[in-house]
């Protein structure tokens, strides 16, 4: 695991690392139908209950939950066989938004019952989230991983250009159920396209059941402990507060402000998208060692100006530009994130650590979009000026927080 490599430091070498093809459709088709979902979610909660705080809270189950027991997941990662439970959390995901479509078929689909399946989903996110990441460091040999970085980042932007289009397209050409059902039908492909995979060697040799919780607790406070962890989880998360209300903002001014339909909030998702990944592979291709606080901070900044400019309700040209910003800071934050947390992490402690870390990382956006009702409220404009202004007050987090240059690392040694 890390060793050096033969192989050239090239993209395409990337092809040849055993396993990392198969994981890299696997997780894209994950994230498109994580993409699909999160616009089909908000577009059948703003149909059948006309009430964006139902979908803010709505975003927030399918959520929060799974932050909540991500140390535990974590714990379970790096003792179990991380192909299987990958898998699981994508049929888990499948099953939920299915259920969702049955229930508003049947007519008894309320609110409560929409936020209940979306919280119960929630509970495996991170075994697919960290799951999928820690494979990274662990296929990749080390002098490429900045290269399989950016082609991990590249998916992301890969899965918003398709899934927020393709959610939004089919909501409005054919309706929001069908929407709900393709995203099932994506994560179901994502648990599909991993079947007859070749288990991977674990970090270390599991310690017991009994253990478990001990090592759950043991990898947040890694993470606490872990001063680059730490500081990426306040200045990321107080960020993602923005991310949270823009989720739930951005179809309301599309829609109810500048009239037009949902297919164009997808398109606003995929513009974002498309810068995030041109920037993530020119990044990745000059590398990051030593430079990932200050792409971090970038991209932190460019971020908070994206939602500034956006606060004003301006027309449709200016939305897009916006956007774009938006996509160009995801990609800075992205790529400089995925590389600090991979060189600042103990190999034997990535699933209990990036299970915390993404999870506490995230933690801000369920909170924004559960915010986001209220505060739309009190007027759309407040709102996005509102994640304009905690985007920075990150960038601030940020500086002070992150250190420039690893840290030792308090934190009990793995068990057994």
């Amino acid at each position: 695991m890390n060793s050096p490599t033969t192989l050239p430091a090239t993209y395409r070498s990337l092809l040849q690392v055993r396993g990392l093809p198969r994981l890299v459709v696997a997780a894209m088709l994950g994230r498109i139908g994580g993409q699909m979902a999160s616009v089909a979610l908000v577009l059948f909660a703003l149909e059948r209950f006309h009430s964006p705080a139902v979908a803010g809270i709505t975003v927030f189950a399918s959520a929060f939950p799974g932050i909540v027991v991500s140390p535990l997941a974590g714990a379970i990662l790096d003792r179990s066989g991380r192909i299987k439970l990958i898998m699981l959390d994508y049929a888990v995901a499948a099953l939920a938004m299915a259920l969702i479509v049955a229930l508003g078929a049947a007519g008894v689909l309320s609110a409560a019952l929409l936020v209940g399946v979306a919280a119960l989903s929630s509970f495996t996110n991170p075994l697919s989230g960290a799951g999928t990441r820690t494979l990274f460091p662990i296929l990749v040999p080390r002098d490429l991983w900045d290269r399989a970085n950016a082609v991990d980042s590249v998916s992301y932007v890969v899965a918003a250009v398709v899934g927020a289009p393709l959610a939004g397209s089919i909501a409005g050409l054919v309706g929001r159920p069908a929407a709900l059902t393709a995203t099932a039908a994506m994560f179901a492909a994502a648990a599909l396209s991993l079947l007859g995979m070749a288990p991977l060697p674990l970090p270390r040799p599991p310690s017991g059941d009994q253990r478990v919780f001990r090592e759950a607790w043991q990898g947040l406070a890694y993470v606490v402990r872990n001063p680059s962890l730490r500081g990426l989880a306040v200045s990321i998360s107080v960020s993602n507060i923005a991310s949270g209300l823009l989720i739930v903002g951005l179809p309301v001014l599309v829609l109810e402000h500048l009239h037009e339909n949902a297919a164009v909030v997808g398109l606003l998702w995929a513009l974002s998208a498309v810068t995030g990944g041109v920037v993530a592979i020119l990044v990745g291709h000059h590398g990051t060692h030593g430079r990932e606080r200050r792409l971090i901070v970038a991209g932190l900044l460019v971020a908070a100006v994206a939602c500034a400019v956006l606060a004003p309700l301006p027309g449709l040209g200016v939305v897009a530009a916006a956007m774009l910003l938006w996509g160009a800071a995801g990609g800075l934050i992205d790529i400089g994130m995925f590389s600090m947390r991979q060189r600042r992490t103990d190999p034997a402690w990535f699933g209990r650590a990036f299970a915390v870390s993404m999870s506490l990382n995230w933690v801000g956006s369920p909170i924004g979009s559960a915010a986001a009702g209220p505060l739309i409220g009190a007027g759309l404009g407040i709102a996005l000026g509102t994640g304009a202004g905690f985007a920075f007050i990150a960038v601030l987090i940020a500086v002070l927080m992150i250190p420039a240059t690893a840290m030792a690392i308090a934190a009990p040694p793995p068990p057994g």
